[in-house]
């Protein structure tokens, strides 16, 4: 496949599945291409182990589900699903999207799109009653995409870091 205008615009169809120890590289390298986490990741050879550490106890979490895009078995992009159960609404579950991200070579080609489709369905298929997310007022192109998708800016989120 050649890089023409063209190919950039053509729409790719990933697979996606739970990711593995060994995508971990490829997770934290995504996680890295962008301003934002360029500042707070550290992509570096070997990674540090807090990352795998990390992976491990997410993998282990039957309530947590890092799942990845892949294409001609190349990760192409990520995203981390927390199931959380609630009292409010009589008691029922709700899906968290955290740490979205899709290789730079291949953004606007529909694999977040797709990606949110699959998450989306996924939180119906264990029962949830909403998928919530959280985007840094700094990504303005995300906050966007997230509308296009129908998310409404329906609350203020607050963070206190530690």
């Amino acid at each position: 496949m050649s890089n023409s205008t063209s190919d950039l615009s053509e729409e790719l169809t990933p697979t996606f599945r739970r990711a593995t120890r060994s995508d971990v590289p490829d997770i934290v390298r995504m996680l890295a291409d962008d301003p934002l986490g360029s500042k707070r990741e550290a992509y570096e050879s070997p990674l540090p182990e807090a990352y795998y550490s990390a992976f491990e106890a997410i993998d282990a979490d039957p309530n947590n589900e890092l799942v990845v895009a892949c294409t001609d078995n190349r990760v192409i992009g990520v995203l981390q699903l927390t199931f959380i159960p609630y009292l409010t609404y009589r008691g029922s579950w709700r899906a968290l999207i955290e740490g979205v991200r899709v290789d730079g070579s291949v953004r606007s080609r529909g694999i977040g799109q797709q990606l949110f489709e699959w998450a989306i369905e996924r939180a119906r298929q264990r029962g949830c009653h909403m998928v919530q997310l959280t985007s840094d007022k700094a990504r303005p192109d995300a906050i966007r995409f997230y509308e296009r998708l129908g998310f409404v800016a329906s609350h203020e989120g607050l963070k206190l870091r530690l």
